[in-house]
This record gives structure tokens, sequence and C-alpha cells, in this order.
């Protein structure tokens, strides 16, 4: 198989693994409410911790950073350029986005495009931990924390192996786009905290 037909394989399966919505599975799994009904509707971690608890979220949080972490490193080990990983990367984030087997209604995104950075290596993998931890802790706000980290990613990744810059790049501005309407409930003070209680208002 050539480098192109091969690079089109795994984009395919990147994009089918991204499409396998963990929050809604481990949701049913465990007899908890859709999370694409309750809370504010986004079926990723952050909305199951607020519908389901903590246990749930990190498990919703694991699978959702696996299947971005799966497709990149498979593809790393068959050694595949950057530009090839980066639109690997990008399709199992669109896969989690525009879910194939859920109505095209899925994430934001955010724990699959670090999931799919972090075999980079362990250096940008804690980084990329330790700031959104960081960043949750002083704002409260998910939305933020993700938008700082992702936009902090590529920064990280010049430093620290600078041949992938433009995959997670591409996946930075991925997440930043997708997080359009927290920054506005942002503006106008209506974004959610980060809470383990039901709420309204959208996440």
């Amino acid at each position: 198989m050539n480098t192109i037909a091969l690079t089109i394989m795994m984009i395919i399966l990147a994009y089918l693994a991204g499409s396998i919505s963990s929050a809604i599975l481990v949701c049913k799994m465990r007899g908890l409410p859709d999370p694409r009904e309750n809370g504010s509707g986004n079926p990723g971690a952050t909305n199951v911790l607020r519908i389901g608890g903590v246990s749930s979220a990190v498990l919703v949080l694991f699978f959702d950073m696996l299947k971005g972490a799966l497709p990149s490193y498979l593809s790393y080990l068959m050694g595949m350029d950057a530009a090839s990983l980066g639109f690997i990367a990008v399709a199992a984030c669109l896969g989690h986005i525009y879910p194939i087997f859920f109505q095209f209604k899925g994430g934001k995104g955010v724990a699959t495009a670090f999931g799919a950075m972090a075999p980079i290596g362990h250096d940008l993998a804690l980084c990329l931990i330790a700031t959104w931890i960081v960043l949750v802790l002083l704002t409260r706000y998910s939305s933020v924390a993700a938008m700082a980290t992702a936009f902090l990613a590529p920064f990280y990744t010049l430093w620290l192996d600078e041949r992938f810059v433009l995959p997670v790049a591409m996946l930075s501005t991925i997440i930043i786009i997708r997080h359009k309407d927290n920054i506005e409930r942002l503006r106008i003070g209506e974004e959610s905290k980060v809470s383990r209680k039901k709420r309204n208002k959208k996440a």
C-alpha cells in the first residue's frame, strides 16, 4: 500500500474512532441521563461531570483521549510525516465533533485533540494536563482552560519537538473555533462554571 492510500485509510479509521461517543456510551452503561438532553447538552466529560459525577467523567475523558491518541500513535509508528499526522489527528477530532454514529452531533473535541497530541511526548502531555488543571482551578471555567491550553499547545510543541508544530496548531485551531459560543457567553457573563450539579445553562 502506498503512502497516500495508507494516509487516507488512517484518516477514515481516525474519523470512525472519533465518532464513538464515550459520553453517550458511558451514560448508557451507568444508567445516567443522555448528556445530549441534560445539563449543557454537550456530550463531553465536563457535562458528564455535572450529571453523573467524577468517576463517570473520568471514564469519558480517558476514552475520548484514547480515541485521539491511538490513531495518531499508530500513524507515527508507521513513519508518517507531520502533515499526515495532522490530518489524521484532525479526522479523529472531527469524528468526535460530527460523529457519524450519533446524527453528527458531538462534543467540543478537546479531550480527543489533547489525546492526539499526547503521543508526541510525555513532556508535552504533562504540560497540557498541568496547564488545563491549573486554569480550571483558577478560573472554574472549563472552556477558558481548554482554549488557553489549546492556544499554548503549539508553543509548547515548538519548545519540545518542533517537528509537530503544524499538526498541533491544526488541532488547537479546531478547539478554539469550537468554543465560539463559549466566548460569547463569557463576554456577557453567562458561561457556566465547573460543577457536579446539574445546570440549565450551556457549557
